[in-house]
């Protein structure tokens, strides 16, 4: 077969033959994978790779939207949650706790992209025994209340719920049980005087029984899809259009049935600096 010069001597030129091959890795190396860190709270119970499952489809269509792979990490606990969002080990984030959503934001490793439909209201109620609401803060001075982990979404709003009623923690005798269904159990069997709760399905089966509710919070936006500061506009744009839009389409639809979810809404940043306060967010 006849030699044909291709007028580039690799043997002699090094420099040309590095860069050749590092073109042709180029054009087959798989695109860098988008990671998406998922904390769904810490009141329920639902295992890691239950969680996966209803965060999958989401994924799958995130990766469709970005020409890109797109993968799940689940964060089980708020310490993983938080030091993942602390160093920025994840592109984009589903955080749950709207508390620790805000200590990202707020220092500026991550932006909220969207909000979760359905979960912008977020109210903690006081379940009581009381026919009347509490009309005078101070009478609740030395009573007990039952409230779920202390670290949870429910728990810090419950703390700004005294704060701005001029109480400090330290004037109520607080007890901590870690499943929000749990608290009517303290309320109806006198453990407590007051449990606070969020949960619709415990307030809706506290009052069929007879209970009353005797103190409701301001509403919180509790579950938020977060973008990495690192990531580049132009990319967190495009997720933020998809998550917005996935209610429009069939397949969007099917995703966001499986995740439980009804679809995402734009956040108003107005409103996360007042919560920030109001929390106590530092």
């Amino acid at each position: 077969m006849e030699h044909r010069d291709t007028g580039i001597d690799f043997g002699h030129r090094p420099s040309l033959a590095r860069w050749a091959t590092a073109l042709l890795l180029a054009a087959v190396a798989p695109a860098h994978a988008l990671v998406i860190g998922v904390t769904e709270g810490v009141t329920y119970q639902a295992s890691d790779a239950q969680i996966e499952a209803k965060f999958e489809p989401i994924a799958e269509l995130l990766a469709k939207a970005l020409k890109q792979p797109v993968t799940i990490k689940v964060l089980s606990s708020y310490s993983s949650a938080r030091d993942a969002l602390r160093q920025q080990q994840v592109d984009l984030a589903f955080v749950h706790p709207a508390h620790v959503a805000f200590e990202a934001t707020k220092g500026g490793s991550y932006k909220t992209l969207a909000w979760t439909a359905g979960f912008t209201e977020y109210k903690v109620s006081f379940l009581c025994k009381d026919l009347q609401a509490i009309s005078n803060w101070k009478d609740i001075s030395g009573k007990s209340l039952v409230m779920p982990d202390p670290d949870s979404i429910t728990s810090v709003i419950t703390r700004a719920m005294l704060r701005e009623q001029g109480l400090q923690d330290s004037a109520v005798k607080l007890t901590n049980t870690r499943y929000q269904d749990a608290v009517p159990f303290y309320v109806q069997n006198g453990f407590a005087a007051y449990g606070a709760t969020a949960s619709t399905g415990v307030i809706k089966a506290w009052k069929a029984t007879g209970g009353k509710t005797c103190a409701e919070s301001r509403a919180v936006p509790i579950k938020q899809w977060l973008a990495s500061s690192r990531l580049d506009a132009t990319t967190a744009t495009a997720v933020r259009e998809a998550l917005l839009g996935l209610a429009q389409s069939e397949a969007g639809k099917r995703a966001l049935a499986t995740s439980t979810y009804s679809g995402f809404v734009a956040p108003s940043a107005d409103v996360e600096k007042t919560l920030m306060t109001w929390l106590g967010i530092h």
